[in-house]
C-alpha cells in the first residue's frame, strides 16, 4: 500500500463496493474480539478482580499493533511529518485515550463483568452516538427524522437487554455502566478521526494512537500490580490474533471515516453486535436468550434506516 493519493476522488477508499468490503471486514474482525478476549482472560489466569491484569493484556495488545502499523507505514514510506508545518501532538495524545486507553479500559473490564452476546449488543451504542454527534459536528451530517427515527429503533433495541431479570440480568454498572462508557469514548473518538487525518498521514496517526494508547494502559496495569499469571502457547495465539483484529480493523476504518461520510461506513457496524453475540454463544458456550435476536434487529434496523438516505461527500 503506497502513500499517494488515497483519499482523492474515486480512490479505492471511496469506491462503494470496496467501501463495503473494508468497512465489512472490520465489523466482522471486531464481532470475533468479544470472545477472544475473554478466552484470552481464561488463557492467562485473569479474573475479575484483577484489574491491573486486564488493562496490562489490553496494553500490550495495542502497543504491539500500534507498532506493526508504524513499521508498514516506514517500510512503504508514509510521511511521518505533521501536516501544515503544525503539531498535532497535543490532539494525538487526546484521540490515543479516547481511542485507546479510556476505551478499551472501560470495554476489558465490563466485559469481564458481563457475557460477551450482551456486551456487543449494547456496545452498538456508539452507532447512534457518532450519528448525533456528527450531526451537531459536521455540515454533510445533518440532522433528519430519518435519523430521528433510526436511533429511537436502535436504542430501543439496547434498552430491551434489561428486559426479563430472570433471563440475561437487569443493568449492571461494572458490566453495562463500563461498556457504555467504552461506547462513548469509541463515538467521540470517531468524530475525531477525521481531524486526525488533516493533521497526519491517517495510517501513521493510527499507529502512534494505538502505541501511544497501548502504552498508557500497560503503565498504570503494572502499577496496579498487573500481571499475566499463566504465559501458555494458547495465549499467546490468542493475543495474535487480537492484535491482527485491532492492527487490519482500525487501520481500515479510519482510513475510511477519513473520506467518506459517517453514515456510509457506520451501517456496516450494524454487524458487530450479531457476530458478537452469536460468536460468543457458541464459542464460549454462553446461555443463549431471544432478546439478543430481537436487540440485534432492532440495532441494526435502526443503523439501516439511519443510512438508506443519499449521503452528501464528507467535509
Amino acid at each position: 500500500m503506497t502513500a499517494q493519493n488515497e483519499s482523492t476522488p474515486g480512490s479505492v477508499f471511496q469506491r462503494p463496493l470496496w467501501v463495503a468490503a473494508f468497512a465489512l471486514t472490520a465489523a466482522v474482525l471486531w464481532g470475533f474480539a468479544y470472545p477472544l478476549i475473554k478466552l484470552g482472560f481464561q488463557a492467562y489466569g485473569i479474573t475479575p478482580s484483577m484489574t491491573g491484569s486486564k488493562m496490562l493484556f489490553a496494553g500490550i495488545r495495542f502497543c504491539i499493533s500500534g507498532l506493526i502499523i508504524l513499521a508498514i507505514a516506514r517500510a512503504t514510506g508514509r510521511p511521518f511529518r505533521w501536516k501544515g508545518g503544525q503539531s498535532g501532538t497535543g490532539f494525538l495524545v487526546l484521540f490515543s485515550l479516547l481511542n485507546t486507553t479510556l476505551h478499551y479500559a472501560f470495554f476489558y473490564f465490563g466485559l469481564s463483568h458481563s457475557d460477551g452476546a450482551r456486551a456487543a449488543i449494547l456496545n452498538s451504542m456508539s452507532v447512534f452516538l457518532v450519528v448525533l454527534m456528527a450531526c451537531m459536528c459536521f455540515r454533510s451530517d445533518r440532522l433528519t427524522l430519518r435519523k430521528i427515527a433510526g436511533c429511537a429503533i436502535g436504542f430501543a433495541g439496547i434498552v430491551s437487554l434489561g428486559a426479563g431479570q430472570a433471563s440475561g440480568g437487569g443493568f449492571t454498572l461494572a458490566g453495562d455502566g463500563m461498556i457504555v462508557l467504552n461506547a462513548l469514548c469509541s463515538a467521540m473518538a470517531g468524530l475525531m478521526t477525521r481531524g486526525l487525518g488533516r493533521r497526519i498521514d491517517v495510517f501513521v496517526g493510527t499507529g502512534l494512537s494505538l502505541a501511544v494508547g497501548g502504552a498508557l494502559l500497560i503503565l498504570p496495569g503494572l502499577a496496579w500490580g498487573g500481571t499475566l499469571p499463566c504465559v501458555t502457547p494458547r495465549g499467546l495465539l490468542i493475543l495474535a490474533m487480537l492484535v491482527c483484529i485491532s492492527t487490519t480493523g482500525f487501520a481500515l476504518y479510519n482510513k475510511l471515516l477519513t473520506c467518506n461520510p459517517v453514515g456510509r461506513v457506520a451501517i456496516f457496524n450494524s454487524l458487530i453486535p450479531v457476530i458478537g453475540a452469536v460468536s460468543s454463544c457458541m464459542v464460549l458456550q454462553e446461555p443463549f436468550y431471544w432478546k439478543y435476536v430481537w436487540a440485534g434487529l432492532l440495532s441494526a434496523l435502526g443503523i439501516f434506516i439511519i443510512n438508506r438516505g443519499k449521503e452528501q461527500p464528507a467535509k
